[in-house]
């Protein structure tokens, strides 16, 4: 891990390692809400996306051999005379594996799903998941209306795609978005009258990510729980042992062992505060068996910082991590997450956060 890409509430921060340690490389967008960032890993495309408010969501590629980043088209809703639908804010973006060289998925609120062909210069809207019946059920989370925050490609099958949507749980494809089909099952809404709190259509998964050596690993932090669905099973399992609180945001995999997770806890709901004021990590390495409860180097007292569900990443290693917090806060871990380093406690608030090298 070599660079750090924190996407904030006032730019974009570049932070590189040197000999002396790291540093700020580059500050782009400077006092403009950068909610999202992604570098592609096949050819190192730097992509961001703001949400400058009024003026709506904007996206903007940094290619490489470019000195700077260039707009590029934003996801947009096709023109309908009969709805007044509009893309809100870019909630993830994603790219394809390496036999969809130029291919990049977009989810947006209000719940919509795009696919880009090629490298982002145009998007169309996937019809076939904003016109199925089962998305009629879907309502907001944290916003108003539903999002689509997580998008998990297969790395060896671009057409195998498993996306994440408050409230709306998951939901796969297997042929690049022609059909799709609910996979929530398993998943519990404890904020549900009983009789519907396993209803996949209404599930709050937080975050879903995949091993990208084993991407039939899937696991998810939920609204009220850690859930975990392993190769081959059916339905996600959910995890009744995990230390401090079970609730949070984002969530991190291993690369290269499935059974290996990071995960932020807080206290939920109305509070949104970690727990005693003590900011910690829970690591499971035995597919959530066990968790260990990590805090070397993480502030243990007053401490009020949020992760949210895209400011926590891991390396291509697994060994290096970083995460950024509501309060400005960025600390890295180069062993996993046994020991943290804090790079900054006075950024501005963080949106996500990405590593590479």
């Amino acid at each position: 891990m070599n660079t750090i890409y924190a996407a904030t509430r006032k730019g974009l921060f570049t932070w590189e390692r040197t000999n002396g340690g790291w540093r700020v490389a580059s500050h782009d967008f400077a006092g403009d809400p950068v909610t999202l960032v992604l570098r592609d890993p096949r050819d190192g495309t730097l992509y961001a996306a703001l949400d400058l408010g009024h003026f709506g969501p904007k996206l903007h590629a940094k290619r490489p051999g470019e000195s700077g980043f260039e707009e590029i088209a934003c996801p947009a809703m096709p023109p309908d005379p009969d709805e007044k639908t509009a893309v809100k804010i870019i909630w993830s973006l994603a790219a394809a594996g390496a036999d969809a060289p130029e291919q990049i998925w977009a989810g947006t609120t209000p719940g919509a799903l795009f696919r880009s062909d090629d490298a982002g210069r145009s998007w169309h809207l996937m019809q076939s998941l904003w016109a199925h019946p089962g998305r009629k059920e879907w309502f907001g989370g944290g916003f108003t209306d539903p999002g689509i925050h997580s998008i998990c490609v297969h790395p060896r099958d671009s057409r195998r795609v498993v996306i994440g949507v408050s409230c709306g749980g998951a939901w796969e494809t297997r042929d690049a978005g022609a059909s799709w089909a609910n996979v929530a099952q398993g998943m519990r809404a404890e904020f549900m009258p009983p009789e519907r709190a396993m209803d996949p259509n209404i599930q709050d998964p937080h975050a879903i990510a995949s091993c990208a050596a084993d991407p039939d690993w899937l696991w998810c932090q939920h609204h009220n729980g850690i859930f975990v669905r392993p190769a081959g099973a059916e339905a996600w399992q959910e995890l009744s042992n995990v230390p401090v609180s079970s609730f949070g945001f984002p969530v991190a995999v291993h690369p290269h062992d499935p059974r290996t997770a990071w995960f932020v806890p807080a206290i939920k709901d109305v509070k949104r505060i970690p727990v005693a004021g003590q900011l910690v990590v829970n690591r499971t390495r035995d597919g959530g068996a066990t968790f260990e409860t990590l805090r070397a180097g993480l502030p243990q007292e007053h401490c009020y910082d949020i992760v949210y569900r895209h400011a926590l990443d891991v390396d291509g290693a697994g060994r290096g991590l970083a995460f950024g917090s509501t309060t400005g806060g960025l600390w890295t871990s180069e062993d996993g997450g046994d020991r943290w380093q804090e790079l900054s406690a006075h950024l501005p608030p963080i949106y996500c956060v990405r590593v590479a090298g």
